[in-house]
C-alpha cells in the first residue's frame, strides 16, 4: 500500500493556540471601565467612580500588553500558516464589522432624536396639544441648546478644532497608506518614518479633543447631563476617541515590531489589521463631523 505524498502536501498544519487567561482578564477590564464610568457620571459608590474607571483602564492595558506579546512570539515563532492568515482575515473583517453596528446604533439614536423625538416635543405630528399644554415655550431644533426642562447651552462649532482634527486624522490615513506602500516594496526606513508619523499624528488628534471637552465644559456648559445633544455629542465623539486611542496603541506596537526587524513584504498582516482599522476609524470621524459638528 503506498501513500500519495502530493496529495499529503496540499494539506497544512494548522496551529491551535492553548487555552488563555486573556480573554477573562479582558472581561474584568471592561466591567471595571463600565461600572467605573457609569458611577462617575451617576454619582454613585462614594465617589470612587473615577478609581474604578482607572483600575478597568490599567488592567486593559496589562491584558493588551500580554496578549499581544503572546501572539507575537507565536508569529515570529513560525507556528502559523497561510490557514491561520485566512481566518485572521476573516476575524478582523468580522470585528470591524461588529464595530460598524456599534457606531450605527448611536448614529441610529442621534438621527432618532433628530428627525422623530425633538419634532414631537415640539408638537410635530398629533402632539400639538400635548406640546402647547407642557412646553409651551418649548423651541424645537438641532442643535437643542435648550430642552424642555430648561437645560441650556451652547453648540459646538465645526470650524475650530474639529476641522483641524478632520484634517489631522485624513493626513494620519494618507501617511499611514505610504506606510504600508513602503511595507510592500520592503523599504524600511521609508515604514518606520511614515507610521510614526501615523501614530504621532493620532496623538495629536487625542490631546486636541481633550483641549475640545475643556473648551466644551469650562466655557460652553455643553456637558453629558445637558440633555440629548449633550448626550448624543460625547457618547459619539467620546467612543469614536477611545477607538482612535486603541487603535494608536496598535500601530505604536507595530512600528516597535517594525524597528526590531519584523514583518516582511509577504508576511504582515498584522499591519493590515492596524491599517484597516486606523482607515475605519478615519471614516466615522468623517460621518461624526458632518452630521454632529456641521448639519
Amino acid at each position: 500500500m503506498t501513500t500519495d505524498t502530493n496529495t499529503d502536501a496540499q494539506y497544512e498544519n494548522y496551529y491551535v493556540p492553548a487555552q488563555s487567561k486573556w480573554p477573562i482578564v479582558g472581561a474584568i477590564a471592561l466591567f471595571f471601565i463600565a461600572m467605573g464610568a457609569g458611577s462617575t457620571v451617576a454619582g454613585l459608590f462614594g465617589g470612587n467612580g473615577p478609581w474604578m474607571l482607572l483600575i478597568g483602564t490599567g488592567i486593559l492595558m496589562f491584558m493588551l500588553f500580554g496578549w499581544f506579546r503572546d501572539v507575537i512570539h507565536e508569529s515570529m515563532g513560525g507556528l502559523y500558516s497561510a490557514q491561520m492568515d485566512r481566518s485572521f482575515r476573516q476575524g478582523m473583517s468580522w470585528f470591524i464589522f461588529s464595530e460598524v453596528m456599534f457606531f450605527a446604533a448611536f448614529f441610529g439614536a442621534l438621527f432618532y432624536a433628530r428627525i422623530i423625538a425633538v419634532p414631537w416635543l415640539g408638537g410635530a405630528s398629533n402632539n400639538a396639544m400635548t406640546a402647547a399644554v407642557l412646553w409651551p415655550d418649548f423651541i424645537p431644533g438641532w442643535p437643542l441648546v435648550k430642552t424642555p426642562g430648561g437645560t441650556e447651552t451652547t453648540a459646538m462649532g465645526a470650524w475650530g478644532l474639529p476641522l483641524i482634527n478632520t484634517i489631522i486624522l485624513l493626513a494620519s490615513s494618507v501617511t499611514l497608506h505610504f506606510a504600508h506602500v513602503a511595507m510592500e516594496e520592503g523599504n524600511r526606513q521609508r515604514v518606520k518614518l511614515f507610521l510614526g508619523v501615523t501614530v504621532l499624528l493620532g496623538w495629536i488628534f487625542l490631546g486636541l479633543q481633550v483641549e475640545e471637552y475643556v473648551h466644551a465644559y469650562q466655557e460652553l456648559n455643553l456637558r453629558l447631563d445637558s440633555g440629548i445633544y449633550g448626550n448624543t455629542f460625547f457618547l459619539l465623539t467620546g467612543f469614536h476617541g477611545m477607538h482612535v486611542f486603541l487603535g494608536s496603541i496598535i500601530l505604536f506596537i507595530i512600528w516597535l515590531r517594525v524597528l526590531k526587524g519584523h514583518m516582511t513584504p509577504e508576511h504582515h498582516f498584522a499591519f493590515q489589521a492596524g491599517a484597516w482599522y486606523w482607515h475605519f476609524v478615519d471614516v466615522v470621524w468623517l460621518c461624526l463631523f458632518v452630521f454632529v459638528y456641521i448639519l
